[in-house]
Formats: structure tokens, sequence, C-alpha cells
């Protein structure tokens, strides 16, 4: 029996200037015992994938010109996309997620969270603590703890940051409000969807089953957020090519997670040839999706309005880990950190009061569902009546929908579901692989994404 859209969803939806009538498309069927935390995770999970799964059934009726189709939202399906990264498989092997470097350190004065899964902000965080390089990850890990506990947060935290890594001082969510950052988070919505500029309407045939056919969408995202995002785009038919420099590589473990239906490459921005294939894919596409750190894309003339300046009719995303405003507006972050700096960890903390974490990177996952959903009202509004258009999501917005916001779950979700349901299997370019199947779904819609991921990087900077 199918449960009816509920708060989450209705404010996801109206931050997305969604028509409040098509809520009644949606119901929830599945698990109630997913996702357990203190914090309303299964509702920030299922509404983010309603909102996504709506957005798409609406542009497929936009392009149609038919009936809005029915959104039916599986928990099921929801939780064990959240986490997929933990599903995944290739010829049996699993990936893991955190670097030894990556965790909660006891200081003088509390705790702090670090983050050095990538090998630069891993020798940055080593070179800011003055740890020994050359050691052994154990050894480097008895060091770090020595050094910190004896060290205020607050002043590491600006250590690092100046050295160019991650780390980020445990709060409590009293604490984040009163912060400058915290305070001005809480003066932006959950997201913003804007018009930016007239241009021509783009009128694309019907497609049913894969709205976001014929659509032509650069990614320039890592880690999880963005790349969630773009793979739900690629589910719903829309050509995804992901661009990376090849000074910044990637996790094939992290894109073997995300890049299904997609396809991948590298380019130097400043070389010229590889400058000038960029320019030629911008030339003809869509829309433009970006997860570096607000302000760090502009030295090569792609903030969103020089994007849209070139290109009119452009759709731009633009996802960070604080928000392009406040005192943190140019910080790098990721969900792991943006949690214990906002009040979640500490809200999540055990009961000897070490912090906790939410049970899956719903931050990440759940910005990627809200980030997909204004994509596509972007591309249901220029279809209809043109323009261009500007999305801008954080993790730290979503953060505090996740704290102030969503209404608490009933009951108690004790996370015993059982995942298989929602797991389907495949032989792809990188061997035999268990994923989890995609969440997004209405009727009429696709059940599986269209291809399996490959190598990160090896493919040719061409459209389909």
């Amino acid at each position: 029996m199918l449960k009816r859209s509920i708060d989450g969803t209705a404010h996801a939806w109206a931050a997305l200037g969604g028509d409040p009538a098509h809520l009644a498309a949606i119901g929830y069927q599945g698990p109630d015992d997913v996702l357990p935390a203190r914090l309303p995770v299964r509702e920030l999970a299922r509404s983010t994938v309603a909102v996504a799964s709506l957005a798409a059934a609406e542009l497929a009726a936009t392009r149609g010109g038919g009936p809005l189709p029915a959104v039916r939202v599986d928990e099921g399906a929801v939780a064990t996309a959240f986490v997929s990264e933990r599903h995944l498989r290739v010829d049996g092997r699993g990936a893991s997620t955190f670097a030894p470097l990556s965790r909660f350190w006891r200081t003088a004065d509390g705790w702090l969270r670090t983050h050095a899964n990538y090998p630069h902000h891993r020798a940055r965080l080593i070179a800011a603590l003055g740890l020994d390089a050359d050691a052994a990850d154990e050894r480097l890990v008895e060091q770090a703890a020595a050094e910190l506990a004896g060290r205020e947060s607050e002043e590491v935290q600006e250590t690092v940051y100046a050295a160019g890594g991650l780390a980020v001082a445990v709060r409590g969510p009293r604490n984040w409000a009163e912060h400058p950052q915290g305070a001005a988070v809480a003066g932006h919505p959950l997201l913003a969807l804007d018009r930016t500029g007239d241009a021509p309407a783009r009128t694309l045939p019907p497609a049913p089953a894969r709205p976001a056919e014929g659509l032509r969408v650069l990614d320039l995202t890592r880690v999880i957020a963005g790349p969630v995002a773009t793979r739900t785009l690629a589910l719903l038919g829309a050509d995804v090519l992901r661009v990376d420099s090849p000074r910044l590589p990637e996790s094939q473990a992290a894109h073997s997670d995300t890049g299904f239906g997609k396809r991948s490459t590298v380019l130097d921005l400043g070389a010229p040839a590889d400058r000038a294939a960029f320019e030629e894919l911008l030339a003809t596409a869509d829309i433009v999706v970006t997860g570096y750190r607000p302000g760090a894309l502009d030295r090569h003339g792609l903030a969103p309005e020089a994007l849209i300046e070139r290109r009119p009719g452009l759709i731009v995303a633009q996802l960070s880990a604080w928000g392009p405003y406040g005192p943190w507006g140019q910080r790098r972050g990721f969900d792991s950190l943006v949690q214990a700096a906002s009040g979640i960890a500490a809200i999540e903390a055990d009961r000897d009061g070490h912090p906790g974490a939410l049970p899956a990177q719903a931050l990440d996952h759940g910005t990627g569902y809200l980030l997909a959903a204004a994509v596509l009202r972007a591309a249901a509004l220029r279809q209809a009546t043109g323009g261009s258009y500007l999305a801008r999501l954080a993790l730290a917005q979503t953060a505090s929908w996740l704290i102030n916001d969503l209404k608490p779950d009933a009951g108690e979700p004790t996370g015993t579901y059982e995942p298989t349901p929602w797991l389907t299997e495949g032989d792809g370019p990188l061997g035999h692989v268990r994923y989890a199947l995609p969440p997004v779904s209405f009727d009429g819609g696709p059940r599986d994404f269209p291809s399996l991921p490959g190598l990160w990087g090896t493919d040719k900077p061409a459209w389909r």
C-alpha cells in the first residue's frame, strides 16, 4: 500500500518552484526500518529522491504534452542507493571509503574532523601537523593523535586550511548557528534555481521513458554529490561527459560507483588544444554541472555567468560544500566535514561523547538528487518558455535543512531491512559488477542505468 507525500517533499518541491498540485502524483512504498539516526535522515533521503523523480516525470510530460506520470518512491531502493558505494562490487571486490587519516581526533578542547582521502590532501595535512611523511599509516595515526591531543581544534582547523588541507572543529548546532558561516547558511534557502537570461525555447521531441534524452551534460564534478546528480541525468537519457583535470586524478573506486551511464575524459584547460576541445563541447552543451569550490574555475572563464554569456540558453548547476557566501565561501569541504562543523556529528554522538555520523553520506547523496531535480526542472522550464538558468546548492544548506526543517521520522527505524531486492549485477568494461539499482522512478521511466561504468578518464572528449 502506498503512503502519501509528506513534509520534506513539499518543502523541497517548493524550493524548486514546482507546482504544488503535482505532489499528489507521489506515493511511497517499501520498508520503514531504513537509515536509522537521531536526525530525520530517512525523510531527507526519500524527499530528495521524490523530487528528482517528480521533476523527471514533469519533464516527460512537458516534452510529450501528456499527463503527469505517477511517481513511485520505494524506500528500500532509496536506502540502498544512499549507501551505493558500500554495496558496489567489481569482480567481487569492494572498495574502502575512508583513509586512515580521515577521522575524528580528540583535541585539548574537544574534537576535530580531518579528511585525507586524496593524496594531495593527505600530504598537506601531514605537512601542516609536522608528521613524518615517510611513516606507515599506523604510525602516522599515532603521531597525529599525540600531536592533536595538545592543541585546540580551531587553531588546528585554521593551520591545516592555510596549508591547503582539510580539517574542521566539531561543533554543536548552537555553536554552528553562532559561527559566521553557520549564520550565513541560515540566511539562505535550501537551494536556488533562477532564470538568469533570455534565450529561445528549445523544443525536444517526446521521450517518455528517458526524458533527459537529447540533453548534453558537461560534468565538472568529483567525489559523490555532483556525480550522483549526473548519474541520475544519465539514467534519464542525457549524454553525460565527465571532464577532469590530469592534475587531480580521481579514485577509480569512486568513479565506479557514480560513473553509470556516463563517459569520462581528461582535459587540461591550461593547454590550448585541450581548451579548444572543451570550448567545442561547450558550444553544443545544454547543461554544465560544477562541483569545485566557488571561484576555483573562474580563472578558466568557467564562472556561471561567463558560461551563460558564451552559451545563451545554458543550464548551469553549481555545487559547493559551504555555499558561495560567508567567510568559508571559498573553502573546500566534504560531507564528513560539513557533518562535523554543522552540529550533525554532535547530535549523533555516542553515550561517551565521541562524535557520530549519519548512516549514509546523506548530505552528498541528498544534495545530488536535489541538484538533479533542479536541472530537470530547469530543462522543463526551458522547453516551455526558454531562458538560461542557474541552480546553486551546498552541502551546508542541506545540513541546515536536515537539522532545522525536516519533520522527525515516525518511530525508530532499525536499519535491519534486507537490501538484496534493490541490488543487481552485470558485466561491463570493469568486469562483473554488483550495484544498487537507481531509486528515481516514475511510471514508464527507466528501471536501470543505460550502461555500466568504465575506466576513469579514458573516453574521447566528444559527444555521442
